[in-house]
């Protein structure tokens, strides 16, 4: 058993994505790893809650001196998925709520959820003598003025004069200091930790000790020509600021030099409580920290709390299902939320999306904590959220105090005991000023949080707060989200999809706090029991509920209960499916086979609803393509003989190298070493010159003492400009480095593996489909956009073509996998005499197949538009295998709202090639 702490945080980057969308809410997640990062903790799982207003709008709708709402979306959407993909971090849940309000200023809010061993962790004051060591990216003019832009009102001259204020993130550049933090070794050295937020130098340095002596010449710029102060404010990313021992600075520069990162000193704690910055040879600062700890002047705020009339809220929201399945509140976000990877990390429990047709929204994100490769853990959290402006707009008491048990509730239905939760809240007001009754909003807001946390025993140990949602006389609606987290373990979770026609479907809820408590109390022993199929937690009313439910396996529902109002706000409230009757609960109807949802005198057909459910923000983010009417031929090449190698191995090396932009090298060690094969994680330096002459000679070296090449997933130096895998590409054309890979495979019979950013490395190199490392050209295969012109992650269903490669000696033609995607360039495309070749010689190893096991070119099919729906291909002698599929990242208890086989064996099949 081993102690672990497990952190949460959460924020806002309304300002700086309302100006420049992009980088605003690319830097949002940035900043939002960055804070448990600092304590030495692994993000893992981030959750993203964005309001906007009706993006659909049309263009001559927009205010001057905005953008547009759809403009607004779409490419936020793309820069925090950027971000969140490129570093490797699994977004487990993605919502965005609509209402014209926030027309005044976006809401881009995203929480992070991260674990690490208490061990880990030293918190120490510092003493006179220990050094101050700055880590990670260079310094620059970009974020200057960050902190205090962050919290300005927009005005109509903001699109053009405070694009400079918002920080440009890399998120390469902190997945690496996410590396050096996962060895206790280093972290072990650290005694205290800041990360560069809002401030710059003089902040994150200027924070961690009383007496400091900063030294600005050290902090090494991205350019010449910043002075003194820029250096001293600027928020450029990705950088930590340490405090080590003076005996451990060496140590510590060194790891970070040896996972290619920039570590130097930067200050000195120093016996006299002042912080002395010097530039030039200036003092150019000298504060006491006396002075610094008064935190400015004292300030009092008037508050007047108006009464409110509370009888809207009791009204129904919808009058039938079709109204209620078509409107912008209840809409499908499928098309927006498979930007986001959710399976990176190899740890997501539940996916955003559920069932057999991976409909069923998810409610809550629940992830196995991120214990490194060759442990094992069923210890999990679940992470949920509550927020409705439409109810904050009406009351901001009410409206927080149900934000609170909504989000509570959504835990529950998650598996979670309500009683080992935690809060953490984000607020968004209006411009405050200094009027009492705008001051009056938080107020009443934070008291109705204040109530619910005192009636479930909660607390809220974490928030964060913006109040600057003003544009002219536009204000945003009065915002609290109420973030809520829970450990439990991987068995316990709870999923919403019906699973069986002719289940009971009941409600859980109470008309007060005490009786709502005991209805959890009662769903979550029941749960333990194993008598809970699927719970929703009541958002919009029951209706919303059962009828999503029964997207995911395409199960209906037939209402028994003509008592209740099914499309009023019932807050706390479960609609669960159990599998026999209880006394302990209200009967609401029973699943049925036929695919109708009945609720009174109302019903229509599941297929209907879901069309008219995901058409409505289809025109924003789009969920389909055009579906190419071309049939896909079935493909189907057993084993013949397979090659051998000429000695075997009783425990084959795997080389795993980490390229600048690899983050999947833990997903794939872990599932190495659950086939009993050894891994070696090899990361490459490109510093300098000389870094990368060193990461060639111990590649080669590497190479040519092990077995199996392995080059996972990841976005090589970005991606860009060039397109997929080009840092890769270009380091194995290197001569030792092709002469080593390719000694490995031609003269040792060794095997060598690529997944999607490593699948792409392996086309350019021409080691897939032709065997060897050759200059490709215009006729060689290819891999492109996905048609959709986004990033697609999701699970999909292959099918075994051929297994005629040692890694497939595991499994048989005809057999059917789910495998996770996650890319952006991941079509396929050849032209059709190679492709016909490639499927003679038995090369096309895995199709994108439906359920029924026939490959196609549909989205929900085939979803980059690969030509004939081809995944993965292999050499002519099958040791080298290219897949996009992420076969590495499945594991027992993960996906559990998606059933299918998920395991082919890959790494099983190359330890048994070996064997002795």
């Amino acid at each position: 058993a081993q102690d672990w702490l497990l952190m949460f945080k959460n924020e806002t980057h309304n300002h700086p994505t309302e100006i420049e969308p992009f980088g605003g809410a690319a830097t949002c997640i940035g900043g939002c790893i960055r804070d448990p990062l600092s304590g030495r903790a692994y993000v893992h799982q981030a959750m993203r809650v964005t309001g906007a207003g009706d993006p659909r709008a049309s263009l001559d709708q927009t205010l001057s001196g905005k953008l547009p709402q759809r403009k607004l979306c779409q490419t936020a959407a793309a820069g925090y998925s950027s971000y969140g993909n490129q570093i490797g971090l699994a977004t487990g849940h993605v919502a965005e709520l609509y209402h014209e309000g926030y027309i005044a200023k976006r809401l881009e809010c995203g929480a992070v959820v991260a674990a690490a061993p208490a061990y880990n962790v030293r918190r120490e004051c510092p003493v006179p003598g220990d050094v101050v060591i700055l880590l990670g990216g260079r310094t620059g003019r970009d974020g200057i003025g960050g902190a205090t832009g962050s919290s300005k009102s927009h005005n109509l001259k903001s699109l053009s004069t405070m694009a400079s204020e918002v920080q440009k993130g890399n998120a390469p550049e902190e997945r690496k200091i996410q590396r050096l933090f996962r060895d206790s070794a280093v972290t072990r050295l650290i005694k205290r930790c800041n990360d560069f937020g809002a401030g710059g130098v003089s902040v994150a340095i200027g924070e961690l000790a009383d007496g400091l002596r900063i030294d600005l010449d050290a902090v090494r710029k991205k350019y010449d020509g910043l002075d003194g102060t820029e250096l001293a404010i600027s928020e450029s990313q990705e950088r930590m600021a340490v405090v080590v021992a003076p005996e451990d600075v060496d140590a510590f520069i060194a790891a970070a030099e040896s996972e290619n990162l920039e570590a130097y000193r930067v200050a000195v704690v120093t016996e006299e409580a002042r912080m002395v910055m010097e530039w030039n040879g200036t003092v150019i600062a000298d504060l006491s920290r006396d002075f610094l700890n008064t935190n400015g002047a004292v300030k009092h705020a008037g508050v007047c709390v108006a009464e409110k009339d509370r009888a809207e809220l009791a009204k129904p929201r919808f009058q039938s299902l079709r109204e209620m399945a078509s409107s912008l509140k209840c809409a499908s976000r499928r098309g927006l939320v498979e930007r986001f990877d959710s399976t990176i990390g190899a740890g997501s429990i539940l996916m955003p999306f559920g069932g057999r047709t991976q409909r069923t929204p998810a409610q809550a994100m629940a992830a196995v904590f991120p214990v490194l490769p060759g442990q094992e853990t069923d210890q999990a959290s679940v992470m949920a959220w509550g927020c409705d402006p439409e109810q904050t707009c009406i009351d901001p008491y009410t409206g927080a105090y149900n934000a609170v048990y909504t989000s509570m509730a959504k835990l529950v239905a998650a598996g979670a005991d309500y009683k080992k939760a935690y809060l953490s809240f984000q607020e968004f007001f209006e411009k405050l000023r200094n009027e009492p009754e705008r001051w009056g909003k938080p107020f009443s807001a934070l008291l109705g949080t204040v109530d619910a946390q005192l009636e479930l025993g909660a607390a809220a140990i974490g928030g964060k707060d913006s109040m600057s949602g003003t544009f002219l006389d536009l204000d945003v609606p009065p915002t609290l989200i109420s973030f809520a987290i829970a450990p439990l373990k991987t068995g316990e979770v709870l999923s919403p999809e019906f699973k069986e026609a002719g289940h009971p479907v009941y409600l859980f809820s109470g008309t007060d706090a005490d009786s709502v408590k005991a209805a959890w109390e009662r769903l979550h022993d029941l749960a333990l029991a194993g008598k809970v199929r699927a719970a929703w937690a009541v958002e919009n009313g029951l209706a919303e509920g059962v009828m999503k439910m029964s997207f995911g396996n395409e199960i209906g529902f037939a209402a028994e209960n003509t008592d209740l109002d099914w499309n009023t706000l019932c807050p706390g409230a479960i609609v669960a499916e159990l599998t026999e009757d209880t006394a302990e609960a209200v009967r609401l109807g029973v699943t049925t086979a036929e695919p109708v949802v009945r609720i009174a005198g109302d019903s229509a057909p599941i297929s209907e609803l879901l069309a008219l459910n995901e058409g409505v923000l289809e025109s924003v983010y789009p969920s389909r393509t055009a579906a190419d009417p071309a049939e896909v031929p079935v493909l189907s090449a057993p084993a013949a003989p397979r090659t051998a190698p000429k000695a075997g191995v009783a425990v084959p090396k795997v080389l795993i190298p980490v390229f600048p932009g690899t983050n999947c090298e833990y997903d794939s060690a872990r599932a190495v070493q659950r086939a009993g094969l050894e891994p070696e994680i090899l990361v490459l330096n490109n510093q300098s010159a000389q870094g990368v002459a060193d990461s060639i000679s111990r590649f080669a070296k590497a190479a040519r003492n092990s077995q199996i090449i392995f080059v996972p997933g990841g976005f090589s130096g970005g991606d860009e400009p060039d397109g997929s895998a080009k840092f890769i590409t270009a380091f194995f054309r290197n001569p030792e480095v092709r002469d080593a890979t390719m000694d490995l495979l031609k003269n040792r019979d060794g095997l060598m593996l690529g997944i999607c950013n490593g699948f792409q490395a392996l086309i350019k190199l021409g080691l897939v489909p032709y065997g060897e490392i050759i200059d490709t050209d215009e006729t060689c295969p290819t891999l492109t956009f996905n048609t959709i012109s986004r990033h697609q992650s999701r699970l999909v269903r292959t099918r075994i073509a051929s297994n005629r490669s040692p890694w497939l000696a595991g499994t048989q033609v005809g057999d059917i996998y789910t495998v996770p995607i996650s890319h952006g360039e991941g079509r396929f495309l050849c032209s059709e005499e190679l492709v016909r070749k490639l499927a003679d010689n038995g090369q096309i190893v895995t199709q994108y197949v439906n359920e029924h096991g026939v490959p196609g070119m549909d989205v929900d099919v085939n979803p980059n538009g690969s030509i004939w729906a081809v995944e993965g291909i292999m050499s002519p002698d099958g040791r080298v295998l290219g897949k996009m599929g992420h076969s590495e990242r499945v594991a027992d208890g993960l996906y559990k709202n998606v059933d299918g086989c998920y395991d082919m064996k890959l790494f099983q099949s190359a330890k048994k090639y070996f064997d002795i």
